[in-house]
């Protein structure tokens, strides 16, 4: 099973370069067979530039959640506290192997009519 994510550009980059093992969200998807990440970089990108496999699924009150993956975050203390303000946990998505794409694709190609999720999107297969 494999979701899409829609990640700001620089993140994606980072992400895909190794620099960062995590991906922070406020709350994660619930089907526990999702072994693969699809990432959409967010505008001014707008494609579907590689993929990461998934390895463990940390929450914690983000206060943890921040030391137990500070180094390996590729974001600031500052950016993680504004995006984790006023919530009582958050979530950390390790990446185990990520693969950039030779060719990013459009999203339309990977699925017609679909739209950037906000959070996270279901994909049953990709083209």
């Amino acid at each position: 099973m494999r979701v899409l994510l829609s990640i700001k550009p620089e993140y994606a980059d980072r992400i895909l370069s190794g620099e960062k093992k995590f991906e922070f969200r406020k709350s994660v998807f619930k089907n526990e067979h999702v072994k693969t990440v699809v990432i959409y970089a967010t505008m001014p990108v707008g494609k579907v530039v590689g993929e990461f496999d998934v390895g463990s699924i940390i929450k914690e009150r983000p206060s943890k959640l921040w030391s137990t993956t500070k180094a390996y975050s590729g974001i600031t203390k500052a950016f993680f506290e504004e995006y984790f303000r006023g919530r009582e946990a958050g979530y950390a998505i390790s990446v185990k192997t990520a693969r950039r794409y030779a060719k990013p694709l459009d999203l339309e190609a990977l699925m017609p009519g679909c739209v950037p999720p906000q959070s996270f999107r279901y994909l049953d297969a990709i083209a």
